[in-house]
């Protein structure tokens, strides 16, 4: 992926950030900043594809598995599997998103950003919303998937699940971003990406329940925000839209976003020193 993305950040040099108006300057920035991202991607359509293919792949091949499980919690199992497969995307796939980061750093993009006088959030923004895009493709073809192998689902809580998911998306993304600013090496950036996703993944109850668990491994979940994220999803699909369901899995997900955004402009701004 790197390889890829390094060698398009040489054939698409980045486009001038010219500061414009103060009052449109930040979003005519992060558009340009966005634009070339986007443009990146599709060129090299093999990473697109990989990207759509991943939740469909997990949907036909995990989610048949998990039925003799939920059937035990009573209800359908797929509408327990897609909010966390929602939840695994978002996260996951957003988590990763630093590494072409570091290709455009090695090639010298980060540094001719550098030197405009665009925005140091621009820079940040713009990136992340070519993630968020991603990641609301991959979202809508998953959920119109579970749809047609019988998901059922509230139309308003569906809307609300995928931007709990594009907000947490969000957080991910910007983290990553800002992670891979400072290490500036695949090889230290792997490591401890898998070693924090791991946890997360068994402990959140994304794949399989959690009610099956001893009392002290329910007891360390409940300590995991994105456990809250994944309840608040499920909820939310159900057509439970109430404070008590949903507003811990909210709260954390605007939480993590906005840390997360602060560290990665921070980082961005000092990259600027």
């Amino acid at each position: 992926m790197t390889t890829a993305e390094s060698s398009l950040s040489r054939s698409a040099p980045p486009p001038t950030l010219e500061r414009g108006p103060r009052s449109s300057g930040f979003f005519r920035e992060s558009w340009i900043v966005f634009n070339r991202q986007l443009r990146m991607n599709l060129r090299n359509p093999v990473w697109v594809i990989i990207g759509i293919m991943q939740p469909v792949l997990y949907l036909l091949l995990f989610g048949p598995l998990l039925k003799p499980l939920v059937d035990q919690l009573g209800g359908n199992h797929f509408n327990w599997f897609v909010p966390g497969m929602l939840v695994q995307l978002g996260i996951f796939g957003a988590m990763f998103a630093g590494f072409s980061l570091i290709g455009e750093w090695r090639e010298g993009v980060i540094e001719a950003e550098r030197v405009t006088p665009a925005s140091r959030a621009a820079l940040l923004f713009g990136r992340l919303y070519r993630d968020l895009l991603q990641l609301l493709v991959q979202a809508l073809i998953l959920v119109g998937l579970g749809l047609v192998m019988g998901m059922r689902m509230e139309a308003a809580g569906m809307v609300v699940g995928v931007l709990i998911t594009v907000l947490v998306g969000g957080a991910c993304a910007a983290a990553s971003n800002a992670f891979a600013l400072q290490v500036k090496s695949e090889e230290m950036m792997a490591p401890v990406m898998n070693m924090l996703l791991m946890p997360i993944l068994l402990l959140s109850g994304i794949f399989l329940p959690m009610d099956f668990g001893p009392e002290w491994l329910r007891t360390v979940a409940d300590v995991i925000p994105v456990k809250h994220i994944v309840d608040a999803v499920r909820s939310s699909f159900a057509g439970d839209l109430g404070l008590d369901a949903i507003g811990w899995g909210v709260g954390w997900a605007a939480a993590l976003f906005a840390l997360a955004v602060w560290w990665g402009v921070s980082v961005f701004k000092k990259e600027n020193a």
